[in-house]
């Protein structure tokens, strides 16, 4: 372990068929494929210059040689469960390893900077637990000092409610924290900042 501090990515096997289902509604799965294949080579390189610990966790299994080098990124599969169930494992297993700061992100926002999560762990010396809402009701990045694992549980995943719930549940415990720049995720084609460039690769 060289650093005291994790950056965990939560990623998908890019699989056709299987990433961006809302997306591939409107634009067909080879474009949201296409799409999110550059999703995650942005989330790379905001996180690869990072002097931190880095870890990908996979939905599906870990790939050797692909855009994650084994170098910089220790390579994990995600643990059971669903998403909650998942994330509390994984802060679980950071903490247990003697991390002292973890934040954990997903490859799904564009607006995303190497600076924002620089910020995330800065905040994590005096806050107890960082958060990056989402401008569609979840959170891009969530970041703890201890496992807090009320703040996974009860949760309605992939809906406007998670940013309120799991915010409510951090005034419950009283725990310190801090918001960062609400930021947009990729949901649909007009989450992107040039939609117009993937329209034209779906002819």
């Amino acid at each position: 372990m060289s650093s005291k501090n994790l950056l965990m990515l939560f990623v998908r096997n890019p699989e056709l068929g299987k990433v961006k289902t809302r997306l591939a509604a409107s634009v067909g799965p080879e474009v949201a494929l296409e799409i999110y294949l550059h999703l995650l080579q942005h989330t790379r390189t905001v996180t690869q210059n990072l002097a931190v610990d880095k870890v990908v966790y996979y939905s599906d299994k870990i790939e050797e040689q692909d855009m994650w080098p084994g170098q910089h990124y220790q390579k994990k599969v995600q643990p059971a469960g669903d998403l909650g169930e998942k994330m509390a494992a994984a802060f679980s297993e950071a903490f247990a390893a003697g991390y002292t700061s973890v934040v954990i992100i997903g490859s799904d926002c564009q607006q995303l900077t190497q600076e924002i999560i620089e910020k995330a762990l800065q905040e994590l010396q005096t806050h107890e637990v960082v958060i990056g809402p989402a401008l569609d009701g979840g959170y891009y990045l969530l970041g703890m000092n201890h496992p807090h694992p009320e703040l996974f549980q009860n949760k309605r995943w992939s809906t406007e409610h998670v940013f309120p719930d799991t915010l409510y549940d951090i005034e419950r415990l009283h725990l310190s924290h801090t918001l960062l720049p609400s930021l947009q995720d990729v949901d649909h084609l007009e989450d992107l900042e040039e939609p117009d460039q993937w329209l034209g690769s779906n002819s």
